[in-house]
């Protein structure tokens, strides 16, 4: 919206709208199977691929934190986006972002995306 740097991340559903509560479930999701069970991912020579697959999602949050009271939550509107279909270089529609911050709340999203770096 103002011209931050929102690359990255994960696309949700099948289509080009960027939900950071999942995504930053999602990252917590494979980080904690990574935690729990490194042994099987060093003996199968999966670590560095793990890492980089939970990394992806981490840089992205980082961008996403934009001061030190906003997060944005959301890149793209499902309307929007459900009326295009192509590839997501392509993409020439409107991509709005919805953050949060004092005056639009979302301790879950917060908690949620903090669990995910913590656990990173």
């Amino acid at each position: 919206n103002n011209g931050e740097d929102l690359t990255g991340g994960w696309y949700d559903a099948g289509d080009y709208v960027k939900f950071n509560f999942p995504m930053a479930w999602a990252t917590v999701m494979l980080e904690w199977g990574f935690l729990e069970f490194r042994d099987a991912y060093e003996a199968a020579n999966q670590t560095q691929w793990m890492c980089d697959s939970i990394k992806w999602p981490l840089d992205y949050f980082l961008k996403c934190h934009v001061a030190d009271d906003v997060l944005y939550a959301q890149v793209g509107n499902g309307g929007i986006d459900h009326g295009s279909w192509g590839r997501p270089e392509e993409m020439t529609m409107e991509r709005p972002a919805y953050k949060i911050d004092s005056s639009a709340h979302g301790s879950d999203l917060a908690m949620e995306t903090a669990s995910a770096f913590a656990a990173g």
